[in-house]
């Protein structure tokens, strides 16, 4: 199983062609097909760019996605959204007549069709290194609405949801694989939003226990990864928010690190240490000796450069609580988690890019 020393979340800034080219579909000027051939160009373009740095493991930015999560999610039978996917192209920002996204099961969940196979298939074409796919946790139908956004007609028994949830999953990954696909990641914001006491407070108002979650949802992603095939290797990647270079949550790991480490059966941890917000390394103590840690020390945030022997010496403390060999490094989050932007320029990503190759290489010695 490869080892990926230097990795990266999954999104990247979108080519001015892109994202120019995505209103213009919005508004109806031009096909779904045209869209494609040029999100194809800027995908070609891009991974050639991301190769360059010395990265191994490839993804194709997810250009061709509004949000990290709901382009996926809405894919499925039985889930609506309303709100924010679909706010106005014309307007002057991205905050102006904005609604924050809702999510919810309307009716029985169900994989009906292939969502990332096509956009895979392409990626393979264009890398020679390792392709990755990025697609968001099971947990995300759940925790934002919790029971009440579920339809309680289409699921009086929560235990049905959970079960046809996660056949919807396994179906998507079995093509995936059948695809190619050797290396997934989840995109995962509840569990690291259960490390936030405002969060927490705010299951509790839904009725939810936000002690259990954890332990919920840990058994909700083993069951759509526990039969994979040997060769699939699964990571997941904890995330406090990241749209427009903001966040939405904030506490360190240590709510959650317990189940998180030892009762989510994946291969590596993506886990976001840029700032304070995400506590210490403490929690690592609890990381079992098979799994790899991927520190999210380098900021997809700030345009800054962070110094490359500070980035050393962070690694040198995480490896206090587990051994230097389990330890990777990436950015804290991708780039564009949202078809908006951080607040940086096409420079900066890649300056940050080549610092985190280069960091894997000065501690390691491979990328």
């Amino acid at each position: 199983m490869s080892n990926f020393r230097a990795d990266h979340v999954g999104s990247l800034l979108r080519t001015p062609a892109v994202k120019e080219n995505r209103f213009k579909w919005k508004k109806g000027e031009i096909s779904a097909e045209e869209l494609r051939a040029i999100e194809d160009e800027g995908i070609a373009e891009t991974v050639k760019h991301l190769e360059a740095t010395g990265m191994k493991a490839i993804t194709d930015g997810e250009f061709r996605r509004d949000y990290f999560h709901l382009d996926f999610l809405k894919e499925l039978a039985g889930v609506s959204v309303t709100g924010g996917i679909d706010a106005n192209p014309n307007a002057k920002s991205a905050e102006d007549g904005f609604t924050p996204p809702i999510l919810s099961v309307t009716g029985k969940l169900k994989h009906v069709k292939d969502i990332q196979v096509a956009d895979f298939n392409y990626l393979k074409t264009v890398v020679s290194q390792t392709p990755k796919v990025s697609i968001p946790s099971p947990t995300m139908i759940h925790f934002r609405g919790g029971r009440k956004s579920i339809d309680i007609n289409s699921y009086p028994d929560m235990d049905e949801f959970f079960s046809d949830l996660a056949a919807a999953y396994r179906e998507e990954i079995a093509h995936l694989y059948d695809a190619g696909l050797r290396y997934l990641q989840l995109d995962d914001t509840n569990l690291a939003y259960l490390c936030d006491p405002k969060m927490r407070a705010a299951a509790q108002e839904r009725g939810e226990d936000p002690n259990e979650l954890p332990r919920t949802y840990a058994a909700l992603i083993n069951s759509v990864i526990d039969n994979r095939p040997a060769d699939l290797m699964v990571g997941i990647h904890l995330c406090r928010g990241n749209y427009r270079s903001t966040w939405f949550a904030e506490g360190g790991y240590e709510p959650v690190a317990e189940i998180l480490f030892n009762e989510i059966n994946v291969d590596r941890y993506l886990l976001e240490y840029d700032d304070e917000r995400s506590g210490d390394f403490a929690p690592l103590r609890f990381m079992p000796n098979n799994k790899k840690v991927v520190l999210g020390i380098i900021s997809s945030k700030k345009r800054e450069l962070e110094n490359i022997d500070e980035l050393c010496k962070r690694i040198d403390e995480a490896a206090q609580y587990t051994p230097i060999e389990n330890l990777c490094v990436s950015p804290q989050c991708g780039f564009s988690s949202t078809h908006h932007g951080n607040d940086m320029s096409h420079d900066d990503q890649w300056r940050k890019l080549d610092l985190t190759v280069n960091t894997a290489l000065k501690v390691w010695g491979e990328a």
